[in-house]
C-alpha cells in the first residue's frame, strides 16, 4: 500500500461515526464501505434511468398536468387567510412557541436524568415510533415530540381557517395529512434510531438492497414507484388464490360469469348472483379456503354465480354505465335463468358493484319483470354520496376534468392511479411504512394474500369512470332520482324488494353513516347491519376465525348516531345472520352442476379475465 493510500485510509477512519448511546459501532471497513457505496450509486443510477426512460417512451403519465399545482393552490388559500390578519397569525404562533419552550424545558430535564412528562399529547399507539429509543434517548424523543407539535400546529392552521369554502378546507386537511406523513422523522435514516442502528450494523448494505428494489419498482411502475406491499412471487390466481371449484358458463367482451360447483346434495332454489366492483378483482371474496365467502356460501347450499369483469383496454373506452348494466347484471340474469330455470334470483353487490346493482334494481322496477331480483344484499355500498368520506377530496371540476383528459389519451384510467388514491387514505400504513421497510431497511415485504389482491389493480373504462365520478360523487344523481340509465330515469323508491344493507364501522371508502342514509332511499324493507372493522375486513370475516363483531338495531329511522346508540352488538361474524335472512322461506332442490343445462362450459374457475394485469 502506498503512503498516499495509507493517508487516505487514515483520514476516512478518523471521519468514521463516533459512538452514539444506544447505537452500536461495528469495526470500520474501508473496502466494504467502498464496495457498498459503489452498489448504492449503481442502483441509484438505475432509478434515474428507469424514470427518464419512461418519460422518453411516453409511458409515464401524470394524473393531472401538474400534480403539485392543486396542492399549492389549496394550501395557498389557507395561508392567505392567516396572512390577511397578522394579529391572528401571531396569536396562533404564540401557542406553537409555548409548546416548543415546554419541549426544550422537558428535554433539559431528561438530559439531567430527571423525569419529564411529554410537552405534547402523544397518540396511544403509533407503529412508526415503536422503537424504545424514541422515548429513552433525548435526541430522538425531542424529534418525536417536535414532530407532533408541528403536525398539530399545521392541522390547527387548517381547522381554524375561516372564510374558506368547505371543499377547499377538506382538501387542505387531506394535503396537510399527506405532508405530515411524508415529513415524519421516522422516514429518514439520521432521525430514526432503528434505521440508523440498522445502517451502521449492516455498513450500508440495507441502503444498497433498498436502492435495488427502488430501481425495480420504478421500472415496474413505468417511471413512477409501484410500491411493493407484499412478495408478489408467493401467489398465483387459480393456484393458491381464487381456488373454489367452478366453471365459466358465459362470456362476453365485458364479463365472464362463473358458476361454482355445489358441495351439498340439495341447494336452495333461488340462485345467488354476486356483482363485485370493477375497481378491484372479484377474488377478494375467494382469497383462500379459510377466508373465502364464496366457498362458504356454496357450502351452505347456495347456487353461486359471480361476475368477473374484464380489465378494460382502449377498446372499452365507450362502455358507460348502461353498457355495464346491460353486459353485466342483465346479461348474467338471462344466463342464470337459462341455466337454472329460475326466473328470480338473489343478488349481492359489493362497493361500486353494489351501486350499479342498486341502479339496475331501479331500472328493473320500471319493466315488466321488476322482481327478476327478489332480494338484494349490499356490501359497503353507497347510493347516496353526501357523506362519502375522504374520497370526496378528489372530486371537483378541476380534478375530474384532469382525470378525463388522461383517460381521453389512453381510453381508460390506469389501475395504478386508483390504487394510489386508495393508499393515500391511509398513508402511514399503506405508503410510508413500506417506503421505510423496502428502501431504507432493505427488506422485502412478507407474503400477504390481501395485499397481493390490493396490488392486483384494474383499469377503469373512460366512459364508465367519468359517469361514476360525475353522477355519483359530484352530482349524487341516484340519490336525487335524476340518474338516467338505459333510457330510464331511476327512482330508488320504486325498489320494494327486501334489502340487507351491510356497512362497516371503520370504513373510509363507504362510511357507515353514508350507507345508513342511503338505506332510507329504498321503497321496501331494509335490514341495516354494521360490522366491525373496515371496507374489506368488515366483509371478509369468516365463520371459522371471526375477528370482528356486528350490530343490528331495527328499522332504518332517525339519525345514524341514535341507531348506533340503541343497536345490539353480537360477537362474531354477520355471515350466519345474513344467511338466515336470505334463505327464509326458500325451498330446497337437487344441486345444480355447471354444465347440467347441456351447454359447454368455457373454462375452469376463476376464468381468464381475472388473470389479465393492468
Amino acid at each position: 500500500m502506498s503512503d498516499k493510500e495509507r493517508d487516505a485510509k487514515a483520514k476516512v477512519a478518523e471521519a468514521a461515526p463516533e459512538a452514539t448511546p444506544g447505537i452500536p459501532q461495528p469495526p470500520f471497513d474501508l473496502e466494504k464501505l467502498g464496495a457498498i457505496s459503489t452498489d448504492i450509486l449503481a442502483e441509484s443510477s438505475k432509478v434515474g434511468a428507469a424514470y427518464i426512460g419512461a418519460i422518453e417512451s411516453g409511458e409515464k403519465t401524470s394524473l393531472v398536468p401538474d400534480e403539485s399545482a392543486d396542492l399549492a393552490k389549496t394550501l395557498g388559500a389557507v395561508a392567505e387567510y392567516w396572512l390577511k390578519d397578522p394579529a391572528r397569525l401571531v396569536e396562533v404562533q404564540k401557542n406553537l412557541s409555548l409548546d416548543m419552550i415546554n419541549l426544550w424545558s422537558s428535554m433539559l430535564k431528561k438530559v439531567h436524568g430527571e423525569e419529564a412528562p411529554p410537552a405534547v399529547e402523544m397518540p396511544a399507539k403509533d407503529n412508526r415510533f415503536a422503537d424504545p429509543e424514541w422515548n429513552e434517548h433525548p435526541y430522538f424523543n425531542f424529534l418525536k415530540q417536535a414532530y407532533f407539535i408541528g403536525s398539530q400546529f399545521a392541522n390547527t392552521l387548517v381547522d381554524k381557517a375561516e372564510d374558506i369554502d368547505p371543499h377547499t378546507k377538506k382538501k387542505a386537511g387531506f394535503y396537510m395529512r399527506q405532508l405530515a406523513s411524508a415529513f415524519s422523522p421516522s422516514n429518514f435514516i439520521m432521525t430514526n434510531p432503528e434505521l440508523l442502528r440498522a445502517t451502521i450494523e449492516q455498513k450500508g448494505e440495507n441502503i444498497a438492497r433498498g436502492m435495488k428494489m427502488l430501481a425495480e419498482d420504478v421500472a415496474a411502475g413505468k417511471g413512477e414507484i409501484k410500491l411493493r406491499q407484499t412478495d408478489g412471487t408467493a401467489f398465483e390466481v387459480g393456484v393458491n388464490l381464487a381456488t373454489t371449484p367452478g366453471k365459466v358458463v358465459y362470456r362476453n367482451d365485458l364479463i365472464e360469469l362463473i358458476q361454482y360447483t355445489p358441495t351439498t346434495e340439495k341447494v336452495f332454489a333461488r340462485p345467488l348472483l354476486i356483482v363485485p366492483p370493477w375497481i378491484n378483482k372479484f377474488y377478494i371474496l375467494d382469497l383462500n379456503p379459510e377466508k373465502s365467502f364464496i366457498r362458504w356460501a356454496v357450502s351452505q347450499g347456495l347456487t353461486v354465480f359471480v361476475i368477473s369483469w374484464a380489465n378494460p383496454t382502449e377498446k372499452h373506452r365507450t362502455y358507460d354505465w348502461s353498457s355495464y348494466m346491460e353486459k353485466g347484471p342483465l346479461a348474467a340474469l338471462d344466463e342464470i335463468e337459462a341455466i337454472t330455470g329460475e326466473k328470480s334470483v338473489s343478488a349481492i353487490g359489493y362497493c361500486v358493484g353494489g351501486t350499479l346493482l342498486a341502479a339496475t334494481l331501479a331500472w328493473l322496477a320500471q319493466t315488466r319483470r321488476p322482481k327478476r331480483i327478489s332480494a338484494a344484499t349490499f356490501f359497503t355500498t353507497q347510493v347516496d354520496f353526501t357523506h362519502a368520506g375522504e374520497l370526496l377530496t378528489f372530486v371537483d371540476e378541476d380534478q375530474i376534468s384532469a382525470v378525463e383528459q388522461l383517460m381521453a389519451r389512453v381510453g381508460y384510467l390506469p389501475g395504478a392511479k386508483m390504487a394510489s388514491a386508495f393508499n393515500m387514505l391511509r398513508p402511514n400504513d399503506l405508503i410510508w411504512s413500506y417506503m421505510v421497510n423496502n428502501y431504507l431497511k432493505g427488506k422485502s415485504p412478507p407474503p400477504f394474500d390481501l395485499l397481493f389482491w390490493n396490488s392486483d389493480s384494474t383499469n377503469m373504462a373512460e366512459a364508465n369512470h367519468s359517469f361514476y365520478l360525475r353522477n355519483c360523487y359530484m352530482q349524487n344523481t341516484l340519490a336525487k332520482g335524476e340518474m338516467k340509465l338505459g333510457g330510464k330515469t331511476l327512482d330508488l323508491k320504486r325498489v320494494t324488494i327486501p334489502i340487507y344493507n351491510l356497512a362497516a364501522k371503520e370504513d373510509h371508502i363507504a362510511p357507515a353513516k353514508s350507507v345508513f342514509v342511503g338505506s332510507k332511499l329504498f321503497g321496501g324493507p331494509v335490514t341495516y347491519v354494521m360490522s366491525g372493522s373496515g371496507h374489506i375486513a368488515g366483509v371478509i370475516n369468516p365463520v371459522a376465525k371471526p375477528k370482528y363483531q356486528f350490530w343490528t338495531g331495527g328499522p332504518v329511522e332517525g339519525e345514524f348516531e341514535n341507531w348506533v346508540a340503541r343497536a345490539k352488538e353480537t360477537a362474531g361474524t354477520w355471515w350466519p345472520h345474513w344467511l338466515a335472512w336470505l334463505t327464509e322461506g326458500d325451498k330446497l332442490v337437487p344441486a345444480r352442476m355447471p354444465g347440467d343445462d347441456g351447454r359447454k362450459t368455457l373454462a375452469d374457475a376463476p376464468g381468464d379475465y381475472v388473470r389479465v394485469k393492468a
